[in-house]
């Protein structure tokens, strides 16, 4: 494996745009004014260390201290160096204050914004950071500089991404975790499915990838990460969930009646609005499913004339189809929901903040600045929805869209409208996914090879590896990095024994297109893939999950066992149905079947008529069961040690039948190859 200890000099052509960048960007100092508006407090700390692993660092602000001068560097592109300047700004900030005391939001302490709103006696906390640690620390700010000791009265999830919810445990540190039941946990219908389906089911892939796409490996520094353009990067510490008690939307909350509707309020009553009451603090909520999360809802406090768009306008273009995986967003819904919230909020709110990045003020000079803000958001999204049904109904596919279309400039204007975090380029692809699929319709498509096995063939076709690498080289002297990567890209996976001089000009090209982005996150997968075939994968912090184990209905918690199934070798050894029913204790016992045939895991909740005479009956509690899922040791073993230990209860002679079961569970690999091929492709 080759390293490389220098740092890439950025070429000058690259250099040079990078440059030219600033001149196609509006002067606009009121972002940082706003960015710095309200300062109360900067971190107290260098770095936040770890809950568990006191040597190691989960957050890191010093890191950053680069990112002071305003003149970006030739190996950053401007326009994102001015990103990494504004989000950089970390501390505690009051948004506004009213009749309760103050809104305030700590800032920098994640990729996210942790909001405190002050009630009669308590706090409320609406998105509580991605880890606990961060959480922990960013209420301690806020105590130390304001001295409030107010206890927590409620915490609101706006949505199911984890930096919105992984901090909530660590708001209770003081009490040693205990959480008293009776405070409001808030989120929007469909929360809790769409958290754990997200973060469990496909988790060590997203894990992996976001690797890549927030580079928090990387160095930082003008030659590595400067940000990710919605924050500087996630955190990496412990994970934890407060499951929700109350579900906007959901079967426990109706949309609040006319007759019930108050002038205390301000806006007007509309269908689909809903309302809480928490320690004298009027919420009002706007579900908007389906926009930046499938579970997803907006703030509107009356009494402050504030407006919290979660992360459904924020000072960048976002993503449809986020780098990391997710399933694709809705820029339709997206639009029509920015649209209501336009017309329900536009009028009555006077200071706009979301989970990212800073607020908006309405101001006498520019009483619009608000609605004029939301408006462009909307339209972004219309436009990218809109105009690329318009060209996929001219048969274009979802690269010519992305290749040829651009934004307007009467939208492209605005800083916000920019491709930081979102990028033009892959949300255009992202809507042609949404409506058509992966497939383009040509059948030369339809059965592509696999990428090991096509770089054999191309470099064969192109006259060998030599061969191949020269052209490479060739196209890098002509400053042609997309076809250069694409070239080597066949040699890495198709020769992956003899490809040293591939991978160097791989990284060299792949650098280049990292410094010349004015995307975060393309910059971040660029300079991770260029760092990875360098020096290799390094093996992830462990990140506990547990808070979402606990949080699984049974049915999450054996579909995430199903999908680690060895479905081929189960089906060609295992011809009989194998039954098993669990009876699982906790609040009140549950009981459900799962039956492997066909390299299939089924769930059925309660006893399954129709599988036949379980073999065995599998008695524990759901704690046990819950112990079971991430064991050290693999699941087999720790069922083994809880059987010895008496924690699981099996008839003797049966447990044959479930470890067979167990036995085709396989482990995900937290740490696959991306930029070059798995051993088995080699």
């Amino acid at each position: 494996m080759p390293e490389f200890s220098e740092p890439i000099d950025v070429d000058p052509t690259v250099a040079e745009a990078n440059r030219r960048i600033v001149e196609t960007i509006p002067p606009n100092s009121e972002d940082f004014e706003d960015a710095q508006r309200g300062l109360l407090a900067l971190p107290s700390v260098p770095a936040i260390p770890a809950r568990r692993q006191g040597d190691r660092t989960v957050w890191n602000f010093a890191a950053y201290d680069f990112l002071s001068d305003s003149e970006a560097p030739p190996t950053v592109n401007a326009s994102l160096w001015r990103q990494g300047l504004l989000t950089a700004q970390a501390g505690l900030f009051q948004v506004t204050s009213y009749e309760h005391g103050a809104i305030y939001q700590v800032r920098g302490y994640d990729l996210s914004n942790m909001t405190i709103i002050e009630g009669d006696s308590g706090i409320v906390v609406i998105d509580p950071l991605a880890s606990y640690e961060t959480a922990q620390w960013a209420l301690k700010l806020y105590r130390d500089t304001t001295g409030s000791q107010r206890p927590i009265v409620g915490i609101i999830y706006t949505h199911s991404h984890v930096d919105h919810f992984g901090g909530a445990r660590g708001l209770f540190h003081e009490r040693d975790d205990v959480i008293d039941s009776d405070i409001p946990i808030i989120a929007p219908d469909g929360f809790l499915e769409h958290a754990v389906s997200e973060n469990v089911y496909a988790g060590p892939a997203m894990a992996r990838r976001s690797e890549y796409m927030y580079a928090a490996k990387l160095d930082k520094g003008p030659h590595g990460q400067v940000g990710a353009g919605l924050g500087l990067t996630i955190s990496t510490g412990e994970v934890t969930l407060v499951p929700p008690n109350v579900s906007i939307g959901g079967s426990g909350t109706a949309s609040v009646p006319r007759d019930q509707w108050s002038a205390k309020d301000l806006i007007p009553w509309r269908p689909g609005l809903h309302r809480q009451l928490i320690d004298g603090i009027r919420l009002v909520f706007q579900l908007t499913p389906g926009t930046e999360a499938p579970a997803e809802m907006n703030v509107y406090l009356p009494q402050a004339r504030a407006l919290c768009a979660a992360e459904n306008a924020t000072h960048t273009l976002h993503n449809l189809l986020t780098l990391r995986g997710a399933q694709v967003r809705d820029a339709h819904a997206w639009s029509k929901y920015l649209t209501e919230t336009i017309q329900t909020f536009g009028e009555h709110t006077d200071v706009e903040f979301a989970s990212h990045h800073w607020p908006r003020w309405r101001t006498a000079d520019n009483p619009t600045n608000i609605v004029d803000y939301l408006s462009i958001q909307r339209d972004v999204y219309a436009y990218l929805n809109d105009q690329s049904l318009r060209l996929i109904n001219a048969g274009r596919t979802g690269i010519e869209i992305a290749e040829d279309l651009e934004l307007p400039e009467a939208l492209t204007a605005h800083w916000y409208a920019r491709g930081y975090y979102g990028s033009l380029s892959h949300d255009l692809k992202a809507v042609y996914q949404r409506y058509m699929g992966w497939f383009d319709g040509n059948p030369a498509h339809l059965w592509n090879l696999p990428p090991a096995k096509a770089g054999v063939h191309y470099v064969e076709a192109m006259g060998g590896v030599d061969a191949v690498v020269a052209k490479a080289q060739q196209a890098y002297d002509r400053h042609e990095y997309r076809w250069a990567v694409e070239l080597l890209n066949h040699v890495i996976f198709g020769h992956p024994a003899d490809n040293t001089s591939a991978k160097e000009l791989q990284q060299k090209a792949l650098t280049q297109l990292g410094y010349g982005s004015e995307n975060g996150t393309w910059r971040n997968f660029f300079l991770t893939g260029a760092d990875e075939l360098a020096n290799g994968i390094e093996r992830p912090a462990n990140q506990e999950v547990g808070d979402l184990v606990l949080s699984m209905s049974l049915e999450q918690y054996f579909s995430t066992l199903a999908r680690t199934v060895d479905g081929p070798t189960a089906a060609r050894e295992q011809h009989d149905p194998i039954v098993l029913q669990w009876l699982v204790g906790g609040a009140e016992e549950e009981t459900c079947t799962t039956t492997l045939r066909n390299g299939v895991l089924v769930y059925v909740p309660g006893k399954d008529r129709f599988a036949g005479t379980p073999q065995t009956v599998i008695k524990l509690s759901r704690e046990a069961l819950n112990g079971l899922m991430y064991g050290p040791t693999g699941f087999t073993n720790a069922f083994d040690a809880a059987v010895r230990d008496g924690v699981v209860q099996i008839p003797e002679g049966k447990q044959e039948y479930a470890d067979t079961v167990f036995g085709y569970l396989t482990a995900p690999d937290p740490s696959f190859p991306i930029v070059a091929p798995a051993e088995s492709d080699q």
